[in-house]
């Protein structure tokens, strides 16, 4: 049978925002976010990820994508993304796959719409159209700059400016997706050929990162884009957790001699306990040193690092000894000393209250705040994943469906 190929180009070089494919929207690698859109869909039946790279290309097989690994030549900044596309085409032609439609995504798009994107399949597939790709409703004026720098209007009479009820709308290209016959693709070289058509996708999906603004501006509205599943499990082989703002509520009590009382939670001394009868590690970094600390990882009997001035590179060191992926450790954290060990991470979680940069960084964010079954509460998600269940393993789900 002729499949539903969807692929992802991913080159390992990019001048605007250095290793853009692998930098984290929603706690998540741009990469990730893409290949977990195809996969969502049931019209796609396979996802592939072109690339040059080997870290892109290991992080690619993490999110559940086959690897084509593509020529230097095909690589560098004039190679147009045609060509990839061609030559995982081939790559596959060698396998013996037969593709009948073909779907480009672009890892630079964080926002995919998933259902659009189906729409754009059935397009193609009903012979609609030969194209489909993504397009979001504009009812702006477009201006250029002529040669001594004075406006000129583009595609409306600057002297008669109807309303905008009055008016119809053009559509804007976002570049998240492109659909086309594959074959159709092959003799044209080019994503837009004979009868082509778009889908319209809301504005807050439409989104290109090619700058660190940009990044920096998808981050922000990440956790806006869908609702979080606060249900949601959270696949994980190892738990790491900061202190303070995490077991506790961030708070103190000095007593007159001098020693420091924290408020912790039974709740997630229970989780804790749950977690080491599933034989899943947990680890407590702490940057600061503390009798209180010592004294509720030996209660909790969990391994702990304190005292830290290198908070990723200690859990580096932990992951390693034992022999556990960064990218199956779920990271529980509040404030920006945690965010390098969230960038690590294949789960960077957050507490509701946490520092908005910590917010930003995480895949998910938990219910309960810090001191009251924050702890608790990722237990049981990391446990939930371990659970026998009837339904398909939604891991590849897209960040933004975790806070998003």
């Amino acid at each position: 049978m002729r499949e539903t190929v969807a692929v992802i180009p991913a080159r390992g070089g990019s001048k605007g925002v250095p290793r853009k494919n692998l930098r984290r929207v929603g706690g998540v690698p741009l990469v990730g976010r893409a290949i977990a859109a195809a996969l969502a869909s049931d019209r796609i039946d396979r996802v592939l990820v072109s690339t040059d790279d080997a870290e892109i290309a290991a992080a690619a097989q993490e999110w559940g994508a086959e690897i084509v690994h593509r020529p230097a030549h095909l690589a560098g900044d004039t190679a147009p993304s045609e060509s990839a596309l061609l030559h995982a085409l081939a790559h596959l032609d060698a396998s013996g796959v037969e593709v009948g439609v073909l779907a480009f995504l672009q890892a630079t798009s964080p926002f995919i719409d998933v259902s659009a994107l189906a729409d754009a399949v059935d397009l193609v597939e009903s012979h609609t159209f030969d194209s489909a790709f993504s397009a979001t409703e504009s009812y702006g004026f477009l201006w250029s700059r002529g040669k001594k720098g004075d406006a000129k209007a583009l595609g409306h009479d600057r002297e008669h400016r109807p309303r905008r009820q009055d008016r119809e709308p053009h559509f804007l290209e976002t570049g998240a997706f492109y659909v086309m016959d594959a074959a159709g693709f092959r003799d044209a070289r080019h994503r837009f050929f004979g009868r082509t058509g778009f889908v319209p996708v809301p504005e807050r999906t439409a989104l290109e990162i090619d700058s660190e603004e940009q990044l920096a501006l998808a981050r922000a509205i990440a956790p806006l884009v869908a609702v979080a599943d606060a249900g949601e499990a959270i696949h994980a082989d190892a738990v790491v957790t900061d202190f303070d703002g995490v077991h506790t509520d961030d708070t103190a009590t000095i007593g007159s001699d001098g020693r420091e009382y924290v408020r912790v939670s039974r709740s997630d001394g229970m989780g804790i306990a749950r977690l080491r009868r599933a034989e899943i590690p947990v680890l407590i970094l702490s940057t600061e040193e503390s009798p209180v600390v010592s004294a509720r990882a030996a209660k909790l009997r969990v391994d702990v690092r304190q005292g830290l001035d290198d908070k990723a590179a200690a859990l580096r060191e932990w992951a390693s000894s034992r022999r556990i992926p960064l990218s199956r450790i779920a990271y529980l954290g509040n404030d920006i000393n945690d965010l390098a060990c969230l960038e690590l991470v294949g789960w960077p979680v957050a507490v509701p209250d946490a520092h908005p940069l910590v917010l930003a960084a995480a895949r998910a964010v938990v219910a309960r705040p810090g001191g009251a079954g924050a702890v608790r509460e990722l237990a049981d998600r990391v446990l939930r994943a371990r659970r026998p269940s009837p339904l398909p393993d939604e891991s590849a789900v897209p960040a933004e469906r975790n806070q998003q």
